[in-house]
């Protein structure tokens, strides 16, 4: 027998029903099945979610970072509605109103020089498609991506990924790997962020050099590396990387999935950079994923390559209208109520010093890094040695994080910060003094 409760906001959700059927039929990504046991989230508003229970939390993960304007916003929530009663699917072969308009609004904040847009599903294919443009346009087969990264998980995009999850699936061909630069542990022996740019772009034109610069046909990097530690490139290596692009004819592709819509304070990151990309592939926050949706924003330059010739590539749902009106409600809404400039400010004047002075109080802390509403302490059990926490205290901490009702994103030895775009002072303030109640407990166990 199963219990049916009513949750914050007056929610209905059989919270037993909930967990039954996901245990009996849901098979859950990246994850052992059997002793899984998922939290079942009911709804949420703003910045907040609730449970089958009707257990409220502060959502500090934005689910899977991106969650950019928040959940539930009622904007996007009615424009998704209206374009369901108007024209809820349509092939990609034909034009569609909800299609264009995305596109456009897309463009209006992408570089000059950078006027068309290829809808996906998502990221990965986003990645998987701007890496088949790059070889089609160059007629070279490699494409370079860092250890340090997460690019998707189909066929070439989980290649072109560095960390573990690429191993158990290398099945693409043409992918080599290098070193980016992570100051915090850096493979370059670097002790300033300078040095660690100049070291990081001299490993990286030695690879191209060692893989032989005509066989490359692009350098596929996350602008802020997300997943694989929110790292913020030093000054001068991102420009460093396009003009080894250009000295060589090979395409910068530029992966904002994560990075993307206001999560680092500006519309894209690497405005923050002064670099234009040749393509620049999105996902996650151009829509907050109300409904599945990313792309390739494509130059001039490398479209003009398909205005004779067929590009061979295409996807069911791409431009889907149901996602198309996401876009456009979601890039309107952020317009008008400034969210890209509340996480800016949020980033620079609350989240940076309160993070700040989160390590100056916990021993646990060894760096803390970030931009915007994009943040991440590594944790550590010794700041001299900068060993690891272990995964035990890693869960630990999320245990503590949510009996306090903070719902966190951690990856490895990191506790990453990363609010709705739309975050408000009280909410970081009621996180950071959870944080800082959690790190307490975890600095007795782990640095005692």
């Amino acid at each position: 027998m199963t219990s049916t409760t009513t949750g914050a906001r007056g929610v209905e959700s059989d919270g037993g029903a909930t967990l039954r059927l996901d245990r009996a039929h849901v098979f859950h990504s990246w994850s052992a099945q059997a002793s899984l046991a998922p939290m079942a989230i009911a709804g949420g508003r703003g910045c907040e979610v609730w449970d089958v229970e009707g257990r409220t939390y502060l959502d500090f993960s934005s689910q899977l970072v991106n969650i950019n304007i928040g959940h539930g916003h009622p904007a996007v929530v009615a424009a998704i509605q209206e374009q369901a009663a108007v024209l809820p699917t349509i092939s990609p072969a034909h034009a569609n109103l909800a299609r264009g308009r995305a596109a456009e609004a897309i463009v209006r904040h992408a570089p000059e020089g950078m006027s068309k847009v290829f809808f996906t599903n998502g990221g990965a294919d986003a990645n998987e498609n701007a890496m088949r443009m790059a070889r089609l346009h160059t007629g070279r087969d490699k494409v370079l991506s860092a250890y340090r990264s997460y690019h998707g998980n189909t066929g070439a995009a989980v290649v072109a990924t560095g960390d573990w999850r690429r191993m158990p699936n290398e099945f693409a061909r043409g992918h080599v790997h290098f070193f980016g630069p992570y100051l915090y542990r850096s493979d370059f022996w670097s002790t300033s962020a300078e040095q660690e740019s100049e070291r990081a772009l001299a490993h990286l034109a030695r690879v191209v050099e060692s893989e032989g610069p005509g066989t490359i046909a692009a350098i596929l990097l996350e602008t802020v590396v997300g997943t694989g530690g929110v790292l913020v490139p030093p000054p001068g290596y991102l420009a460093g990387v396009r003009a080894l692009c250009d000295a060589h004819g090979i395409m910068l592709i530029l992966d904002e999935v994560m990075a993307g819509f206001g999560r680092t304070g500006s519309w894209f990151a690497f405005d923050q950079f002064d670099v234009r990309p040749d393509l620049v592939t999105f996902a996650k926050g151009v829509n907050s994923g109300y409904v599945p949706a990313g792309g390739v924003i494509i130059s001039d330059e490398i479209a003009a390559t398909f205005d004779e010739r067929v590009f061979p590539g295409g996807l069911t749902y791409s431009g889907h209208p149901l996602a198309m009106a996401a876009i456009v409600a979601t890039i309107e809404a952020m317009e008008e109520e400034k969210v890209v400039e509340n996480a800016a400010r949020v980033g620079t004047d609350l989240l940076a010093p309160g993070l700040a002075a989160l390590a100056e109080r916990h021993p646990v802390i060894g760096d803390v890094r970030g931009l915007g509403v994009f943040w991440a302490l590594e944790l550590v059990t010794d700041r001299a040695t900068r060993t690891p926490v272990s995964a035990a205290a890693m869960g630990r901490l999320k245990a503590e994080l949510l009996a306090r009702n903070l719902l966190p994103f951690l990856a490895n030895n990191r506790l990453h910060v990363v609010p709705p775009c739309v975050v408000t002072d009280d909410e970081v303030n009621r996180a950071l003094a959870i944080v800082d109640e959690a790190l307490t407990v975890i600095d007795q166990e782990v640095t005692a």
